[in-house]
């Protein structure tokens, strides 16, 4: 049976000052990877309903990045809920099969992420034409004990110590591989409940 409108969860209680709010995390978690950002719930998340199987975080910044213009591709975990129908309704987006195809990238769980090479990577001339693919993940601490990614690159002070929970070594060579290609390649996201981080193609991990 089709999802009605009527059905669909709220988005932001304040559409222009939520968005502005998640988008100004979203730009510190990318310019400082492994800093967690956290969500208010009270304030930024008060009164949004995000669809069935959602982090919080992930659903906010969503709803802050995605417009009329955007590709958003779904992993199977959401393809079959509420999902594609409540970002369509709040932002305008248009849902595609194919996640070569999209701007944006919505993971339900790490264990449903497709090849990093499934996804649009940019080129040399327009690496920004590019996914952003944001996966939900078990967990996520910074700074973290060991055994831990540690990051270096643009952002990073030194070397930080990041454990996002779910994904395991072939993630790790898959993103170094990547990295022979930048400044083509993809951005993430991770979320888990209402905090998130952010990992730049231009960081490396060791681990």
């Amino acid at each position: 049976m089709p999802i009605q409108l009527k059905d669909l969860g709220r988005g932001f209680s304040q559409p222009a000052r939520c968005s502005q709010s998640v988008f100004r995390h979203a730009l510190a978690a990318l310019s400082l990877p492994a800093s967690i950002q956290v969500l208010d719930a009270a304030d930024t998340l008060q009164g949004m309903q995000p669809p069935h199987g959602a982090h919080p975080a992930a659903a906010a910044l969503l709803l802050a990045l995605l417009d009329q213009d955007c590709k958003l591709w779904l992993s199977p975990g959401f393809t079959h809920g509420d999902a594609a129908a409540w970002l369509r309704f709040h932002t305008g987006c248009t849902v595609v099969s194919d996640a070569a195809q999209a701007d944006f990238a919505w993971v339900a769980a790490a264990s449903e992420l497709p090849s990093l090479s499934s996804f649009a990577q940019g080129s040399a001339e327009y690496p920004d034409q590019s996914s952003t693919c944001i996966v939900q993940v078990d967990g996520l601490q910074a700074p973290a004990p060991a055994p831990a990614w540690t990051l270096n690159g643009p952002g990073v002070k030194g070397s930080a110590a990041l454990q996002v929970d779910g994904l395991g070594s072939e993630f790790l060579a898959q993103w170094r591989a990547s990295q022979m290609h930048f400044p083509c390649g993809v951005d993430f996201l991770f979320t888990h409940g209402q905090a998130f981080v952010g990992l730049p193609r231009s960081t490396h991990i060791q681990g």
